[in-house]
């Protein structure tokens, strides 16, 4: 009885394969409140000389990147598969993948959780992170139309960078800033930043628009407009974040001609 209700309401709305996946959004929903639990209780006990000195909502937002960590590095793996899928590849735009979606369907999960997360902190995380992650959950949600199964991982694949940016946060809060380990963390960060973002991003969006034009009458315009907008501020975030990273482990690891000087 609800599975057919379900089924109705996802056929009503258009998205045609969403009820082959709910199950998997709600798990994963439940499964990053479970890490968040889990890390609230074995995070103190793991590093009790840092968190005796955290406050405030600095003990949350540890337990908030422990998950963003976990998420990241299941769907940076999940995107590079989707990339490498044949099949897939045959139909970049309206093709379908059950195991594909099962990645999206993770993703939307985690989304789902983070914006709540983001509007529970709000004070704390500001209108951006919940603007942040409810675009995220619309763009991922129209794969379920089916749409762009295959060009989805692009933004899936912009993950990739957060494990490192996450562990440069928590080095800083472990008290290892300006060490080595976070000297190469940080050139790691840089270097993943710009070949997921910057060039294999621009290169595969790119692309999506090629094989899109090609395609053009069988696109509504809303998907063009929708993903044409967040492409385009996602891109240009991209290209203005590397520049803030640049300078930002250049003030932390300036130079021996600039320490002399």
């Amino acid at each position: 009885m609800i599975q057919d209700t379900i089924d109705s309401l996802c056929d009503s709305a258009g998205l045609l394969t969403l009820k082959y996946h709910w199950q998997v959004i709600l798990l994963s929903t439940i499964l990053c409140s479970v890490i968040y639990e889990i890390s609230r209780t074995i995070s103190p006990l793991l590093f009790p000389k840092t968190f005796q000195f955290f406050k405030g909502y600095t003990p949350t937002n540890w337990h908030v990147h422990v998950v963003s960590t976990f998420h990241s590095i299941l769907i940076t793996v999940g995107s590079i598969y989707i990339l490498c899928d044949g099949e897939l590849a045959k139909n970049k735009i309206f093709g379908y993948s059950a195991w594909a979606m099962t990645i999206y369907s993770i993703s939307c999960g985690y989304f789902i959780w983070d914006v709540i997360m983001a509007i529970r902190y709000i004070k704390y995380q500001g209108i951006t992170m919940v603007c942040h992650g409810v675009a995220g959950f619309i763009v991922i949600f129209m794969a379920y139309k089916p749409f762009i199964n295959y060009y989805g991982a692009i933004f899936l694949l912009y993950e990739a960078s957060t494990p490192f940016l996450n562990f440069n946060w928590f080095m800083d809060k472990l008290g290892w800033t300006g060490s080595k380990l976070q000297l190469v963390n940080g050139i790691l960060l840089i270097s993943v930043f710009f070949l997921a973002r910057i060039v294999v991003g621009l290169l595969m969006s790119y692309y999506l628009w090629i094989d899109i034009y090609a395609v053009r009458e069988l696109v509504p315009l809303s998907y063009c407009i929708i993903y044409g907008i967040a492409n385009l501020v996602t891109s240009l975030l991209n290209i203005y974040w590397f520049g803030l990273m640049l300078r930002m482990l250049r003030k932390r690891f300036p130079s021996s001609n600039n320490k002399k000087a």
